[in-house]
């Protein structure tokens, strides 16, 4: 059960730090850029984008490296087993759609409650922050 919650734990603060380090980047980056002021919002949704989608592939490669050891549970369904499945289900978790075509089994279910909670978080997070560059810059053309 201890290894289980540091797993869970240890993935989800890593997701957050990767968010927190591109949003933190991004803001340094910006008033640097030398493009129109409607760009840079196009920028910052790229690289929000590409957050999200790094932190979805931390999940999936736990998930893929959980599913293959026993003792942690697997993933059932429409599912063979390989890394592109799992950061499937990934994808699926994060963004809250789950389309229930692949189902987790065993202590796996901890992290893609944890998983779907931290992605509602972090897209929140990322809204809130290209809301507040958007006002910064928007209007500055």
């Amino acid at each position: 059960m201890l290894a289980i919650v540091s797993i869970n734990i240890l993935v989800i603060a890593i997701a957050v730090m990767i968010h927190y380090e591109f949003l933190y980047r991004f803001t340094i980056l910006m008033p640097r850029l030398r493009i129109r002021h409607r760009f840079r919002i196009v920028i910052g949704v790229f690289a929000a984008l590409t957050a999200h989608a790094l932190e979805v592939w931390i999940f999936a490669v736990c998930y893929y490296l959980m599913h293959h050891a026993q003792e942690w549970g697997y993933v059932q369904g429409n599912i063979e087993g390989s890394l592109l499945d799992c950061v499937y289900f990934s994808f699926t978790t994060y963004t809250t759609l789950g389309t229930g075509d692949i189902e987790p089994i065993g202590d796996l279910r901890y992290l893609t409650g944890l998983e779907s909670l931290t992605g509602l978080v972090l897209i929140t997070w990322s809204a809130s922050f290209l809301y507040l560059e958007m006002t910064r810059y928007w209007d500055r053309d």
